[in-house]
């Protein structure tokens, strides 16, 4: 591990001064900006994660120091950041979030030979297009997102008008085109596809449209911002349509945005570890600090866990080299807060398949 000098000129909730003895773990995502709530659940996980570890004697003796960085969902800016955390010689880095930013910052990590587990990144091309063998991610994939989605309206919806609609992100039209193949593989055809930029602030003429094609069903890929302005402005309108997004919207943002034109909203995502009972130690501790246990926040936690057990698996090896930290990862079972998984030959996870959420009165719960 390097020397870090000054580490804590940048160590933005570091949980010690960095010495050279100590092992660094990063957490990098939207730690500003409209997608900020995400990159506060991370940061939150992961330093629970490092607290509990450091408790228990650190990893093989040494103390795990948190660095936060902010990439802001920003791929340019997620780069910059990914070769600060290469100088400062972090062991592991858990982020980044969106998927843009992941794939930038992970050709930084590969090169420099840092091991990045994402708790958030959903392109298939994360691990498809794998930088190298030290890049995993533990959240699912659009591909099987975009599947899950594209059948149900397809299965629930077949006599509906249905649109497509992304924000042109590399995310959003990713889930959109995957729920598109997805309800075309069984039987269904959109009436609409189009795509709207992120960022905007009146999809007052979006809703318009919708309105006049008649459209039951509005299937959209993007986040949670834009998605809850649409609904605002599809309840301003008085169009009825049900609306169904991706994981993007499991944050009570959405709802703080929306309001009751969330109401009845369809997403996927993850089977909730909030309930399993391996989670409820960890559950416990972040609600007694005020914060919600979410998913984002438990994926985080889980991958300090994966880390820290392959590299005390690493130990009995006799490195703790990243090369011999990784091969643990690729070859062994995990049990974290977010369940026992396995890391597949591309770096995925192993856990299960996303399921089919509503929102309801400011929380959104499975649909059975």
């Amino acid at each position: 591990m390097k020397t870090l000098i000054a580490a804590a000129a940048f160590a933005v909730g570091s949980v010690m001064p960095v010495l050279a003895a100590d092992l660094v773990v990063a957490t990098a995502g939207p730690m500003s900006g409209p997608y900020k709530a995400f990159g506060i659940q991370m940061k939150a996980g992961t330093r629970q994660a490092i607290a509990d570890i450091n408790a228990a004697g650190g990893i093989n003796g040494r103390r795990i120091n948190l660095v936060v960085e902010d990439d802001a969902c920003d791929a340019k800016r997620a780069t910059a950041v990914a070769e600060k955390l290469a100088s400062a010689g972090a062991a592991l880095v858990v982020g980044h979030f969106c998927s843009a930013a992941s794939l930038s910052a992970a050709a930084v990590y590969a090169r420099t030979g840092i091991i990045q587990i994402s708790p958030g990144a959903t392109a298939p091309q994360f691990t498809d297009q794998r930088a190298g063998p030290s890049i995993f991610r533990i959240s699912g994939r659009d591909d099987r997102q975009g599947a899950v989605a594209g059948a149900y309206i397809a299965r629930t919806f077949a006599d509906r008008k249905v649109a497509i609609l992304h924000d042109k992100t590399r995310y959003g039209r990713g889930l959109a085109d995957q729920a598109k193949q997805a309800m075309t593989t069984a039987g269904l055809n959109e009436v609409m596809y189009e795509a709207f930029a992120a960022g905007g602030l009146d999809y007052a003429p979006l809703v318009a449209k919708l309105k006049a094609k008649q459209i039951a069903v509005v299937f959209i890929g993007g986040y949670h911002t834009e998605v809850g302005l649409i609904a605002r402005e599809m309840l301003r309108q008085q169009l009825s349509a049900q609306l169904f997004s991706g994981d993007a919207l499991a944050t009570d943002d959405y709802w703080g945005l929306a309001g009751d034109a969330a109401e009845g909203t369809l997403m996927t995502f993850w089977p909730d570890p909030s309930t399993d009972p391996m989670a409820a130690n960890v559950v416990a501790k972040l609600k007694a600090r005020g914060i919600a246990p979410t998913r984002h926040a438990l994926f985080s936690y889980a991958a300090v866990q994966a880390w820290a057990q392959a590299s005390n698996a690493a130990q009995t090896t006799g490195s703790t080299t990243a090369k011999t930290v990784v091969k643990a990862l690729t070859t062994r079972s995990f049990r974290t807060v977010a369940g026992t998984f396995r890391f597949d030959e591309k770096g995925d996870s192993t856990l299960p398949p996303f399921k089919i959420y509503r929102w309801a009165r400011g929380s959104y719960h499975q649909v059975n």
